[in-house]
Parts: structure tokens; sequence; C-alpha cells
């Protein structure tokens, strides 16, 4: 009896990590899955031009979207923007943030021609010098 209670038993303060592992893959399996989902924007059928490609840009380009019933939308947004003064206090703000940001048009090749300048009209008028048409490269 003297040899029990001489003998303690030791705590161990070790933690178990292998259940926050398993966590941590199972929310690593969810986000690889969700990740492409992710990708939202407006659906538009660019015009082809064999033009040359902009350099790669160290800013995100701010990017004003017409789609083929001439709606506006900025970045990829789903809702269209119905306020032309909503576009251009938009664009003055990331032109204040960021002056070097790269100013972008996106016109579905179906819009009528007037809905892209007018849209090139709503960035200058919030202050932007240069902007750019983004269309795709001709299929060869």
């Amino acid at each position: 009896m003297s040899l029990r209670s001489r003998r303690k038993k030791s705590l161990v303060s070790e933690i178990n990590v292998v259940p926050y592992i398993d966590v941590m893959l199972v929310l690593l399996v969810i986000f690889m899955v969700t990740a492409p989902l992710l990708s939202t924007g407006v659906d538009v059928e660019l015009p082809s031009a064999d033009a040359a490609p902009t350099e790669d840009l160290e800013l995100e380009p701010f990017v004003l979207t017409v789609d083929k019933e001439g709606r506006y939308y900025l970045n990829d947004g789903e809702e269209p923007i119905e306020s032309a003064a909503e576009i251009k206090r938009q664009a003055a703000i990331i032109l204040q943030k960021e002056p070097k940001t790269p100013f972008m048009v996106r016109g579905d090749n179906a819009v009528n021609y007037g809905e892209v300048v007018d849209g090139m009209v709503l960035l200058q008028a919030a202050g932007v010098e240069k902007v750019g048409l983004v269309t795709n490269a001709p299929e060869q």
C-alpha cells in the first residue's frame, strides 16, 4: 500500500490537436468547393478585337459594364446601377483614393454603341482621364 500511495499520477498538459486538424480540413474542402461558385457578375458577350492586351495591372481596375439591355453595373455587381450620379460618385471615390486606378468599360456586343459612349462620358464627368474598352481576343 505504501508503494501505491507514493506514486501519484501526473497530469498530461498536452493539447490534442487532431480534432482541430479535422475541422480545418473540412473547412478547406468547403471553401475549395464554394470558391468557384462565388464568381458573380453580369454575363456580357464582348466584341472581338485584335488589340494589344494591357500590361499586368498593379491595381484592380474599376469596370463599368453595359449589358445588352443598356443597364450599367459596377465591378461585376449583380444589381444594376439606376442613377448616373451614383456611377459618377463611385468613380470619383475610387479616383480620390487611388488616382492610378485603371478605368474600363465592358460593353455587350449587342448593345447600342451610344450606351457604351454614355458610360465613358459618365466616367469622364467624374474626373477620369483615360477610359479603356474591354474586348475579347479574336479566335484564330
